[in-house]
């Protein structure tokens, strides 16, 4: 099982051991998006939800998504998260959101993890308040752009 490190010789998965790693400052940031109809983001964008505040909902889901990292995917290592910010831009284009996530950390391990969980989550928030006007409304595009600090170095996407 060459280059997957959550796997052991025999290929079982286990968690990997990160206690010989340095500890250093770690970024990552991840992207995404939710599209759907151009009325449903004139709803959201004019604050006319039903349910509310789509777009500061969805922030403070992604957030608490990022800090929850651990108890959601088996293998993520519990992370002392230091920052943690998301971004919800309308795009008439798409038509949508743009969903952005930052999370930083010092310790053992990245944080890109978190910061795919702080974009998921963000997406699903909103197709959650906005689900009653569209229930057609795609998510997609989520992937890391960023990620910097410890051995490997930094990573950003062309």
């Amino acid at each position: 099982m060459s280059g997957l490190t959550h796997f052991d010789d025999k290929g079982d998965a286990h968690m990997v051991d990160v206690s010989d790693k340095a500890t250093t400052a770690r970024v990552a940031t991840a992207v995404g998006w939710v599209k759907m109809q151009p009325e449903t983001l004139e709803i959201i964008t004019e604050g006319k939800a039903k349910k509310g505040d789509v777009i500061g909902v969805a922030r403070l889901a992604g957030i608490m998504g990022a800090k929850k990292t651990p108890e959601l995917i088996p293998l993520c290592h519990p992370l002392p998260v230091t920052k943690v910010s998301v971004d919800l831009t309308p795009d008439t284009d798409l038509p949508g959101l743009r969903i952005e996530a930052t999370v930083k950390t010092t310790g053992q391990t990245g944080v890109e993890m978190e910061a795919l969980t702080a974009v998921s989550t963000s997406a699903l928030t909103v197709y959650d308040m906005a689900k009653a006007v569209d229930r057609g409304m795609e998510i997609g595009g989520i992937r890391v752009v960023l990620k910097d600090g410890g051995k490997s170095g930094r990573y950003e996407a062309t």
